[in-house]
């Protein structure tokens, strides 16, 4: 089976065990505490990944750093992804975990290119005409790029929303280029 696929299967279990008992955020915000600490701890991620490290001495890792921190069940089931070898796939399972918790609360994600950085009231309204249009609560990302010049562009998963000057310059320069004929000349010249 394809990583993806098993991580996605993870998540999926760990989404229904999370429905069970303390809730979709408590158990969100527990796994991605795990994934971001992976991400930013070589070491530890390390540690937890290799082969050669005993499983128990695995699991008592996660017993003492986790133990007070994250609700007992998603402990539980951190050390079944120990006991199935799955822990190298931790953080992609908080990926897709949070995918299905957006999912459920019918929320997108969306990245918003500007040329200059929005104040919050700004990208209040933003977020609130993107959530009419996409039909889900839109959580804006937002990017900075100069090089837009204004307006906005919009990625919305695989759907782009190009409001940018840039795009609209270039195409009334292709405009003006195609009305002067094939040498780019125009009539009274």
């Amino acid at each position: 089976m394809r990583d993806e696929t098993v991580a996605r299967n993870y998540a999926e279990a760990l989404f229904e065990l999370a429905q069970r008992h303390e809730g979709l955020e408590v158990f969100g915000t527990g796994i991605a505490t795990v994934a971001a600490l992976l991400d930013e701890n070589p070491s530890f991620r390390l540690f937890l990944e290799t082969p050669r490290v005993n499983a128990g001495d695995k699991k008592a890792v996660i017993r003492k750093a986790f133990g007070d921190r994250l609700p007992v069940s998603l402990i539980h089931f951190l050390l079944v992804t120990i006991d199935k070898r799955r822990q190298r796939l931790l953080r992609e399972i908080s990926r897709e975990y949070a995918a299905l918790v957006d999912e459920h609360m019918n929320r997108a994600h969306v990245e918003v290119t500007v040329a200059r950085e929005l104040d919050d009231e700004s990208l209040r309204l933003v977020a609130e005409r993107l959530s009419g249009l996409l039909g889900k609560t839109a959580i804006p990302h937002q990017r900075v790029k100069p090089q837009i010049l204004g307006g906005v562009v919009v990625r919305a998963g695989d759907t782009i929303y190009d409001g940018s000057l840039r795009r609209r310059l270039d195409g009334l320069r292709r405009r003006l280029l195609a009305a002067g004929g094939p040498s780019g000349a125009t009539a009274g010249e």
